[in-house]
């Protein structure tokens, strides 16, 4: 079982079985390529494509990664309500999911990742302290900040901190102009 959730996430660190004894074995991957070419991998880049970067607050960025803290916070250790949560999380936040995994600690506590088109929500919770740590990183058109919401409605927390991170400033003005990428030799 563990084999196969490391899979999932593209992290199954066991060989593959050489065809030949003098072959080198390789680690098998399931890292997934998408179907359609995007207009970065074509060498373009262009306002259309669906992870633009964003507009926040006059500020032109990849996107928008919240902190989120819950205290004295309630089900942390709830395996299903949790993976609910995330599932609400990308449904409300306008996210598209492509897959979850979560992690039960004994003898409490959960991690895990929601990977989405537009980036993440990860979560590491610590049910005997009644903590849980949220990242939430969105681009494009997702609204994370609706994220926050959910998370209070199904923890019940009796403090809610957030900070907000505003990524990639440093790279989005220079990729806000259509222009080609250079060749790799």
């Amino acid at each position: 079982m563990e084999s196969n959730a490391l899979f999932e996430l593209g992290m199954d660190l066991e060989a593959r079985v050489a065809e030949d004894a003098n072959s080198v074995a390789e680690p098998r991957s399931t890292t997934q390529k998408e179907e359609n070419v995007s207009t970065a991998a074509a060498g373009v880049y262009a306002d259309d494509r669906l992870d633009h970067f964003i507009q926040k607050e006059g500020i032109h960025c990849a996107g928008a990664h919240l902190i989120i803290d819950l205290y004295d916070a309630e089900r942390l250790d709830d395996l299903p309500h949790v993976e609910q949560a995330l599932r609400t999380c990308v449904e409300e936040a306008g996210a598209t999911l492509l897959h979850i995994h979560l992690h039960p600690f004994e003898p409490t506590g959960v991690s895990g990742v929601a990977v989405l088109a537009e980036s993440h929500i990860s979560v590491h919770t610590w049910p005997e302290a009644g903590y849980a740590a949220f990242d939430v990183f969105m681009c494009g058109d997702a609204q994370p900040e609706k994220c926050v919401a959910v998370l209070e409605n199904a923890f019940n927390p009796g403090k809610t901190a957030v900070s907000e991170l505003l990524r990639g400033r440093e790279v989005a003005h220079q990729l806000s102009k259509p222009h080609t990428l250079e060749a790799a030799e």
